[in-house]
């Protein structure tokens, strides 16, 4: 039977980036993968994927519709689908690869198969042709992951009802696709149908688009992409669609009740969130409690109710994004090894990739109303940014909340090209307990989208330049 210090079950950015960094400390480490590649759902039909289509369609719509007015003549683009998926599956094919050499690299060992937690010190792993081998280890991480969440009475086929796994692979553009679903997938892959020429309706059940956001900033945002074509129907379920036709049928309800209607659509995509994955791993009979959401309970330290048993990613608490599930996996092996790893939940940075971005750090207007905490607002327009006015990527602005009696940045929030690389400026001025005035005196390059950042600082002091 062989043993190890640590087994990692998942080898997603939680699970493979926690096992490298145990193996970095010293530890002999394995992972668990039944899936044939490493990288879990973000590298293989996730995060990954979806930012080759989003930045290939984004290009395409550039070269139609924009590349006139900068003096650049070309014929008018043809899509070639096919092509473009290629594209998309060798981005994906070098990034498998790349954690493969990892493994390889920090000589962790991949166990193929099912994992199984037997209790304390025990996994199980079911290979694809039934064989289980057990395996000894003095810890064991959970990290499996998560799975979409489906809707009752809609049976996804990943062909004309998808999730975002079928949604990635279409053989052809649909002429009218309706989105269940306004949060972060639902809008990037949205965003990819439409630029190549689909009609999309996204249907949300609240009155608003990506909840959780800053709500000024999401309802600029929603303008932005009205304006490109994309229609909204808030308020408002889908209680069933009828695939008895060439034509799928889906019907709508307000979320209220009543008010029916029929939506006709070629594919519909089902991307209402995602839920733990944790079937099959057999957590009830060892022992690991679930909370009343299906989450793995864990302690400040990541462990679960069983000794030696721990959990990262999107099967705990938090928000399932690659990067928080990366931390984690950090912290966890650190704590492993005896020292102090730690996770900032106030600084995970959320990113939509759409054209613009939308990024936001920290604390919203709504979250700091709630709190009862005094704050002071910096706002500062794109229209107003020099870069992207000699661009003509105006869409969009800053938004910078700081405490009222510190100054001390509590939330930044941006909607503009860019805004993915951009937010991580005011991350680290968060993690070291920046002020607003802090980032005001921090010389920014000119002429650079980024010294809009430095504008909205400057704005909570009511002194901005340019505005």
């Amino acid at each position: 039977m062989a043993s190890y210090d640590l087994i990692v079950i998942g080898t997603g950015p939680g699970g493979y980036v926690g096992a490298i960094r145990a193996a970095q400390l010293g530890m002999k480490v394995a992972v668990v993968e039944k899936k044939p590649t490493l990288g879990g759902t973000c590298l293989n039909v996730g995060c990954m994927p979806s930012k080759a289509l989003l930045h290939a369609s984004e290009l395409f719509e550039e070269a139609e519709h924009s590349f006139a007015k900068m003096g650049i003549g070309v014929p008018t683009p043809k899509l070639d689908l096919p092509a473009m998926m290629k594209f998309k599956q060798e981005g994906i094919d070098g990034n498998v690869k790349g954690v493969d050499f990892l493994m390889k690299k920090n000589k962790i060992d991949v166990l193929r198969g099912t994992g199984k937690v037997l209790g304390t010190g025990r996994v199980e792993v079911k290979a694809a042709d039934g064989k289980t081998e057990i395996f000894e280890t003095k810890n064991i991480v959970i990290a499996s992951g998560s799975d979409v969440t489906r809707l009752k009475g809609i049976e996804i086929d990943e062909k004309r009802i998808v999730s975002s796994t079928g949604a990635l692979s279409l053989d052809k553009v649909p002429e009218k696709l309706v989105v269940i679903g306004a949060g972060v997938i639902g809008l990037e892959l949205g965003s990819v149908w439409r630029r190549l020429g689909a009609q999309v309706t996204v249907v949300e059940f609240l009155d608003r688009i990506l909840p959780g956001m800053d709500g000024e900033i999401v309802r600029q945002f929603q303008r932005i992409l009205e304006k490109q074509g994309i229609a909204f129907k808030l308020g408002a379920k889908v209680t069933a669609v009828d695939a008895s036709g060439k034509k799928l049928k889906a019907q709508i309800e307000s979320a209220a009740g009543g008010g029916a209607e029929t939506l006709e659509a070629d594919v519909v995509l089902v991307a209402v969130g995602r839920v733990p994955f944790t079937d099959g791993l057999g957590l009830k009979e060892a022992g690991v409690a679930l909370d009343n959401r299906g989450r793995i309970q864990t302690d400040a330290h990541f462990a679960t109710t069983v000794p030696g048993v721990y959990a990262i990613g999107d099967v705990i608490a938090g928000p399932m994004l690659a990067h928080k599930a990366e931390d984690e996996g950090v912290a966890v092996a650190e704590i492993l090894a005896g020292q102090s790893g730690h996770v900032n939940y106030d600084v995970i940075p959320g990113v939509v990739y759409t054209t613009p971005e939308v990024a936001s750090v920290g604390k919203t207007e709504e979250d700091l109303k709630a709190a009862g905490i005094a704050y002071t607002v910096g706002k500062f327009p794109f229209t107003a940014n020099g870069r992207s006015k000699v661009n003509q990527t105006t869409d969009g602005m800053v938004k910078i909340l700081a405490d009222a009696r510190t100054d001390r940045v509590l939330g930044v929030h941006i909607v503009g090209r860019e805004a993915g690389e951009m937010i991580h400026e005011a991350a680290v001025l968060m993690e070291f307990g920046g002020s607003a005035e802090d980032l005001a005196r921090t010389c920014h390059a000119h002429p650079t989208r980024s010294e809009a950042i430095k504008e909205a600082a400057l704005s909570v002091g009511k002194r901005a330049i340019h505005m």
